[in-house]
Order: structure tokens, then sequence, then C-alpha cells
């Protein structure tokens, strides 16, 4: 495809994970940064993303919008990077437990929400302690999420796993932190790193 790759972003947004997976893909990219509140609540966003948030991704006439769905719809696009495995079982699993159960724990845990144990088969994650024993018996057996080989699911999932670990929200285990030290040496989280942090509002002295 040599349709020009936008990335709609903020650099204190999920968007973050976007460009990685863009720089880990390799292809030329634009992004285009938009204000929390009205600038993505505005009409000419809203119809790229009705949802008004970032990240989005516009691929010629192809719109996709959050973080595992963009990871995921890269590594399909660009086979050439390697990053989605052929054999793809345990790669959808763990690409879209991230994004499901573990996100949700993380986020009640910020959030101070505590669910009843009566309540915690509707919440699809249980106890956030039951979504880091899974994720930690997976990484006690393979380097990377989806085997032996890095994956577009180490960088939607395990970006939640280095923002937890970042922000304490998650329980510092020796096999979480020993494989965000591995994922996060990348050159190509260090680029996008690098752009997003130049982007970020300057603090006032």
């Amino acid at each position: 495809m040599t349709d020009t790759l936008i990335l709609y972003s903020n650099p204190m947004s999920r968007g973050r994970i976007a460009r990685w997976m863009l720089e880990e893909v390799g292809q030329p990219y634009q992004v285009r940064y938009l204000d929390y509140g009205a600038p993505m609540k505005a009409p000419e966003y809203r119809r790229i993303n009705p949802m008004g948030k970032v990240p989005a991704l516009v691929h010629g006439d192809r719109v996709v919008t959050e973080y595992a769905a963009i990871c995921a719809y890269l590594a399909d696009a660009f086979p050439e990077a390697g990053l989605a495995p052929k054999e793809r079982s345990s790669y959808y699993r763990w690409l879209f437990f991230g994004a499901g159960p573990f996100e949700a724990a993380v986020i009640a845990k910020a959030l101070g929400v505590e669910v009843p144990e009566d309540k915690r088969a509707m919440v699809g994650f249980g106890t956030i302690a039951t979504t880091l024993d899974a994720l930690e018996t997976q990484l006690e057996r393979t380097p990377y999420l989806a085997g032996e080989a890095f994956s577009a699911a180490d960088v939607a999932t395990g970006s939640q796993i280095g923002w937890g670990l970042r922000f304490r929200t998650i329980e510092p285990r020796p096999a979480l932190q020993t494989y965000w030290d591995r994922i996060s040496a990348r050159p190509a989280l260090q680029r996008a790193n690098d752009a997003d942090n130049a982007a970020m509002p300057k603090k006032e002295e």
C-alpha cells in the first residue's frame, strides 16, 4: 500500500502506543496532534472518530481507531515488518487481553473501584491479581507474549504493562519487569518516545 499513513494523537494518550507501532512498521507516516477538549470534539475530527478521542489512524480511505486495532491493522497491512506471526492463537489472545480485561482491571484500580466479590464475573477481569497471574504465567514460559518472537501484541499489551509499572498501578512482579526491560529497549520505542516527548506541553516556570 502506498497511501499516506496519518496518526491523530496526543503525546499524553494511548496514541503513544500507535506511534510505537508505526515506528516498528518502518513506513513513512504523519502525526497530527489534537488537544483534549474542543479540538477532539470538533465536527471535523468526529467525522474520523465519532468518539472524539485519540488515537485514530487514517490510511487512504481507511480509518482505524482503538490502539489494539491499530496495532493489528498495521501488522497485517505491512507483513514485511514481521509483527504478526503465522500461528496466531497466542498472538490474538494476548493482543486483545491487554485491551480487554487487563486494561479494565488497571483502570478500575487506578480509579479506586473495588468490584464486590459476588459481582466479579460481570466485569470480565475478576481481579487485577488474576490478570497479572495470567500475564506472569505466560511470560515465565516465553520471552514475548505470542511466543519466541516480538509481535504487535507486545506493542499493544506490553505498553499497558510498562505504564502500569511506571505509574505503580500494577505490582512490579519480576517476570513483568524483566519483560518490560526487554521490550522497552527497542529502538523503535525510543524513537517514538523521543518524538512524543518533544511534543509534550512545556511546563511553566
